[in-house]
């Protein structure tokens, strides 16, 4: 499989655009080689501008659950776009989002549209800010919650990717109400909670964190930061970007059954296109304006043609449950398969798995927590990752991200993938290559 569409176009990009991209995840830092451009997808595969076939597993970094180019959501941004893109006042088509919204997350009264993910997520801790008189958040190390300021410390996905997981540009003031905790320690919680009584406004995490790979929680965390806040007063918040309407129907209020303060969502809601979303409870969402003194304004939030997307694709996950079984079912398949290849090869693995998201480590397990992450063989995931695109199956280009199964990822797909990666252990395994 060659790829020289791909690199007239890389290079070409190098002119006007920083690095080539224009989103470091995508620069193939990670694994080295050129990025390839991707020319159009359907259901499970990709196609890039060379014309080669690709198993995608990174589902546009996680909202095509079903597929690409689902019809139903294709349908309606035709529809939409003909009655013009963008208006810049209310439509019926964000009540319907919202209403939706609402109605599949338990405690999620009121939500708040916005562009983007990362907007979501700085629009939650101002609310959490304004809402508690507090200055300082808790996040988790290798937790990535978008290019704000104040994420970027010690973040996951592409600064992690890129060895730079704290960026230059960010204020040390900024940095200052920053505080990391470990994921899955809640010791580690407790401490700065204490050391810094009644100054925390919230504690930040992936539920399922998805940026330092799929590291899922540990048995009773999530409850325990629950208890943590209440006891020091400070908003627990629940970053779903990549695990709203993922990983169940609820999300990780529904899997996990702790009800957090806040919820931040994007990608899905949108079925892929720009849009992000933050909200809670009545009482914390109260503070928003213009209702309360929190601004936070957008002006294409609610996009009409995002909104009719993400309602088509949020109708069926709604109306057909029976979809998050099936994507268990699939994504099981894929985690045990290619664990029995590995182990057949001699690979030291440790899978995660949460639903349709997986994450595949080169060490020992467990891997829980970012410094779990760190002893991942990057080096092998780098071999293994273009051993495995020349068999024409795309995977996230670090080692450091989750994949992801869709509701195309049939049997077939899934036979294929574990045939190929049976090849290619093989031909490192010869060449010496392997770990």
């Amino acid at each position: 499989m060659s790829y020289p569409e791909s690199k007239k176009f890389f290079d070409q990009a190098h002119k006007h655009i920083p690095g080539g991209v224009n989103s470091p995840a995508r620069a193939f830092k990670g694994v080295g080689g050129t990025p390839l451009f991707i020319k159009r997808a359907k259901g499970a595969f990709m196609y890039d501008e060379d014309g080669n076939e690709l198993v995608d597993y990174i589902a546009s970094w996680g909202p095509m659950i079903l597929g690409h180019a689902f019809p139903a959501v294709i349908e309606a941004v035709k529809k939409a776009a003909e009655d013009s893109t963008s208006f810049g006042a209310p439509t019926v088509l964000e009540n319907r989002m919202a209403e939706r919204v609402c109605g599949m997350v338990p405690g999620l009264d009121k939500v708040r549209m916005t562009n983007s993910g990362t907007e979501a997520t700085m629009s939650s801790i101002r609310v959490a800010r304004g809402y508690t008189g507090r200055d300082k958040i808790i996040k988790f190390e290798g937790c990535y919650h978008g290019h704000g300021d104040s994420f970027l410390i010690k973040a996951g996905s592409g600064a992690l990717t890129l060895g730079h997981p704290s960026s230059p540009g960010v204020t040390a003031g900024t940095a200052k109400d920053t505080l990391t905790a470990d994921y899955n320690r809640l010791d580690s919680v407790q401490r700065l909670l204490e050391e810094n009584r009644e100054e925390v406004a919230a504690v930040i995490l992936e539920p399922v964190a998805g940026n330092m790979g799929c590291v899922p929680p540990t048995e009773g965390f999530l409850a325990g930061l629950r208890r943590l806040c209440d006891e020091h007063g400070a908003l627990l918040i629940f970053d779903e970007v990549m695990s709203g309407f993922r990983i169940a129907r609820g999300g990780a209020v529904e899997r996990f059954g702790v009800q957090p303060d806040l919820m931040t969502y994007g990608k899905v809601i949108g079925a892929g296109m720009p849009v992000g979303a933050f909200g809670g409870s009545a009482e914390v969402m109260g503070v928003v304006a213009p209702d309360g003194p929190v601004y936070q304004a957008g002006t294409l939030s609610g996009n009409p043609v995002a909104m009719s997307a993400g309602l088509a694709l949020l109708a069926e996950l709604d109306e057909n449950p029976s979809i998050y079984d099936e994507l268990e079912q699939q994504a099981g398949s894929l985690q045990k398969e290619l664990g029995k290849v590995f182990n057949s090869h001699g690979i030291t693995v440790t899978d995660n798995r949460v639903g349709s998201m997986l994450g595949f480590f080169f060490c020992e397990g467990p891997v829980e927590s970012f410094s779990d992450v760190s002893r991942t063989d990057t080096g092998f995931f780098a071999r293994f990752f273009h051993g495995m695109l020349r068999e024409g199956i795309y995977l996230p280009p670090s080692a450091f991200e989750a994949w992801f199964v869709s509701h195309c990822h049939d049997d077939e797909v899934i036979r294929k993938t574990v045939d190929a990666a049976d090849r290619v252990l093989s031909t490192l395994n010869e060449t010496g290559a392997s770990r």
